[in-house]
């Protein structure tokens, strides 16, 4: 085969694609088909997720570790953050946090973790706390200092949904790939960021990391999950693919560093705008390495 007959087929590959996605929509007979794949779909669907090579320790020449906060305010972040009302959407479209949060419930998802470090591994039991809090009414403190059982109707429940969440903290590793010459990426592990549900309408209460998940064990689910694409409704991008090739904005408030990985507010305290510049130093620094490889 010529190359112009290369050009030529994935050329035709790409045309097909964008077909086969909107076949749900064109071909369908009732709005329930609408959700459904078609059998060209299911035949071209590559349902697992791209793996990573395989890297030897020697192999890195260089790396550093990297903690961002991902402030879903921004527009660029919008994809991971919506949509956060789906009475009146489909199935197939949910937030980040809708997904994480279902598999965890599930099992699916069992690489849950206490912090950063992925050191102490937690169930969806040890951070009901912080996701679901009850409340009684005034109406129910009447019943019960009167002796009488409290009503369900007077007991509040309140849990965190997709709408309280702030940000997203991640963690990644940059490293050098020597064999390649290259500066490459790896996201480690990711946490949603939101007040503790029993003070969702207190603003003077910190938000807090409600749980880290170790990534590359979410990675099927995250690849089967879908994110909207503003470019192109007819080829959404899984959750795996945006966020592997850092389809987002962060903010570094954190490295590893000799002063037992101290963050950037410990150092640079009442600022944001130093903070921030701050955050953009380490961005450059890291960009620079890459660079340095190739300057004599």
């Amino acid at each position: 085969m010529n190359l112009k007959n290369v050009f030529i087929l994935a050329f035709g590959l790409l045309l097909t694609v964008p077909a086969f996605a909107q076949g749900n929509i064109l071909n369908a007979k009732t709005p329930d088909e609408m959700f459904e794949s078609t059998d060209e779909q299911k035949a071209n669907d590559n349902d697992n997720p791209l793996p990573y090579g395989y890297v030897e320790k020697r192999d890195v020449l260089w790396a550093k570790n990297t903690w961002e906060v991902v402030d879903l305010d921004e527009r660029i972040n919008f994809p991971l953050y919506y949509p956060i009302d789906t009475l009146n959407i489909g199935s197939d479209r949910r937030s980040l946090y809708d997904v994480l949060i279902k598999n965890i419930k599930d099992g699916t998802i069992d690489a849950v973790y206490s912090d950063s470090y992925f050191t102490e591994k937690i169930t969806l039991d040890d951070i009901a706390g912080a996701l679901v809090a009850t409340d009684t009414t005034d109406d129910g403190f009447r019943e019960m200092n009167e002796g009488l059982p409290i009503s369900d109707y007077n007991i509040e429940t309140r849990r965190v949904a997709a709408d309280n969440i702030e940000a997203y903290h991640i963690r990644g590793y940059w490293y050098i790939d020597k064999r390649q010459g290259e500066l490459k990426y790896r996201l480690l592990g990711l946490a949603p960021v939101s007040r503790d549900a029993n003070f969702l309408d207190d603003d003077t209460v910190n938000s807090i990391e409600l749980f880290w998940v170790w990534f590359p064990g979410a990675r099927d689910v995250l690849h089967k999950a879908k994110a909207f694409n503003r470019k192109n409704t007819s080829m959404p991008i899984s959750f795996d693919h945006l966020l592997n090739s850092r389809r987002f904005n962060g903010v570094v408030y954190k490295e590893d560093n000799v002063q037992g990985d101290r963050r950037v507010k410990d150092y640079i305290s009442n600022n944001a705008m130093m903070q921030l510049m701050e955050s953009n130093r380490i961005k450059e620094q890291i960009r620079n390495i890459e660079q340095d490889l190739w300057n004599y």
